[in-house]
């Protein structure tokens, strides 16, 4: 038979379980918010049964419920996806925040673009070829002379901002990446020692987990299962995290070009090569040694300086070829270029130009007598056509004027909106994998509070079952054997 006090312990471990299931419960809710948590749920089973005997006949009778498992609501399945998801839509946000950014400095097309500049100081020469004389033509052309140049200099100066700042989220990035491999390792060491005495850590699983999501989305990653709730994850095919052990993610800038040398990413000792991630997106932005086009920033800005000094070199030899109002009026042979400087950076309008009006060349001299005349504008002419007629070489390109800057911008535009597109499309698939995973592993207050109602009742009715035995106790031990007393 089975002890008399049976009951009672069947109704206590009925309490507590219940108990524990509501607490989980109440940990949940009290979680619904907090990122990267994972709801819980108190698996029950019937705990072990106990043989009894009865006259002749022997049978088992239950003992009541436990706690088996303290289970994480996790499919595993999904957080590979999202993490490879993730590592590129963090590339293709660093790409199109990136163009994006040039686009801004360009401005185009708009009142305040080169393009738009330049386009004036064409229309100045024109008019100057018009009335040669003119000190106010000639103050015109001067003028838009030095609009270019500022123009090139903000252009440049603003994209050599852009790359300081991007070297300043680079290194930020690559402290964040071995911030995160660091507290990961903390965490697997935590994890190790509970998993190895039989705990089930959820709550540091998520914390570990939410940084490995974090994580993904700056370099790719692979994330391997390893001992007593571990995890190892490789970048590039080295580990970074190895159990309770996180090397160092690092690289070096090369010392000519000032730009990230691929050859020197880096895992502990060991050469890596990035193929996702805000990271790599940054570092193409940034620039690569040979990284070619998808050195974004160095990209443009050669395409930029090649545009400037072409033009600056043809007008420079077409402004030699001419006759200055110093050659005509005074018998002077000595001519200058219109602008001095080696860069787009360092552009200016000859400091004797901008000292007189009398050292633009505007005209040409005679071609049957030889000389020049201060009516004659042929020179100014030349120089205007050069924006709409003449081919000029950049760099191995023939093009003219306006078809090579028209083709940057227009490059830079099909790339920033196809980085645009391919950041949403990457963000849709991150939602929907999400979306997913929050059905599986998020908290539902509706569910929760229908449990809560579900697990208060059971430990009603187990409380009820303890007083019920209780009154079965009392009166076996107080009432029986008092008969007539």
């Amino acid at each position: 038979m089975a002890s008399s006090f049976h009951g009672l312990e069947v109704g206590k471990r009925a309490l507590f379980a219940q108990q524990t299931a509501l607490s989980t419960t109440g940990h949940n809710i009290a979680n619904a918010n907090s990122a990267g948590y994972t709801r819980q749920r108190a698996e029950m089973r019937a705990s072990s049964a106990m043989s009894v005997s009865a006259g002749i006949y022997s049978f088992q009778i239950g003992t009541g419920v436990e706690i088996s498992k303290m289970q994480r609501m996790r499919e595993d399945y999904l957080d590979v996806q999202i993490r490879s998801e993730n590592k590129n839509l963090g590339y293709w946000e660093a790409k199109s925040d990136s163009l994006s950014k040039i686009e801004e400095i360009l401005n185009e097309p708009s009142d305040e673009g080169i393009a738009y500049v330049m386009n004036e100081f064409w229309k100045g020469w024109q008019e100057l070829a018009k009335d040669p004389d003119s000190a106010a033509a000639r103050a015109v052309v001067r003028q838009r002379g030095v609009a270019v140049t500022e123009s090139f200099k903000s252009i440049m100066d603003s994209l050599d901002q852009m790359q300081t700042d991007l070297k300043h989220v680079i290194n930020t990035k690559t402290e964040e990446v071995n911030s995160l491999a660091t507290q990961i390792a903390n965490l697997n060491d935590q994890i190790g020692r509970l998993v190895a005495n039989n705990y089930d850590p959820n709550d540091l699983y998520d914390q570990r987990d939410l940084l490995v999501d974090l994580l993904s989305k700056v370099v790719d990653v692979k994330v391997t299962n390893s001992v007593h709730g571990k995890v190892d994850i490789s970048v590039g095919g080295e580990l970074l995290v190895e159990g309770n052990t996180a090397k160092e993610l690092t690289f070096e800038y090369d010392s000519t070009s000032g730009l990230v040398d691929p050859n020197t990413i880096s895992i502990g000792d060991k050469k890596i090569t990035l193929v996702s991630g805000e990271l790599l997106g940054r570092f193409e932005a940034y620039g690569l040694v040979n990284g070619g086009s998808e050195s974004t920033v160095p990209y443009i800005k050669g395409k930029i300086n090649d545009y400037a000094m072409t033009i600056v070199k043809a007008i420079n030899d077409a402004h030699m070829e001419g006759e200055n109002l110093d050659n005509i009026n005074n018998g002077t042979t000595t001519k200058y270029t219109f602008f001095t400087g080696t860069s787009a950076q360092d552009l200016d309008v000859n400091q004797k130009i901008l000292d007189s009006l009398d050292y633009i060349a505007a005209a040409q001299k005679d071609p049957l007598t030889g000389i020049a005349s201060t009516g004659n504008g042929d020179n100014a002419k030349v120089i205007a056509d050069l924006l709409l007629t003449k081919n000029l070489d950049f760099s191995g390109t023939t093009s003219t004027v306006n078809d090579f800057y028209r083709n940057v911008i227009g490059q830079l535009g099909i790339d920033s909106q196809e980085a645009a597109r391919m950041r949403e499309n990457s963000q849709g698939i991150v939602e929907q994998v999400e979306n997913r995973r929050q059905s599986i592993s998020g908290v539902s207050l509706d569910e929760e509070m229908t449990n809560m109602i579900k697990f208060q009742q059971a430990y009603n009715a187990a409380a009820r079952m303890v007083s019920v035995m209780d009154e079965c106790l009392d009166k076996v031990i107080n009432g029986m054997g008092r008969v007539g007393l």
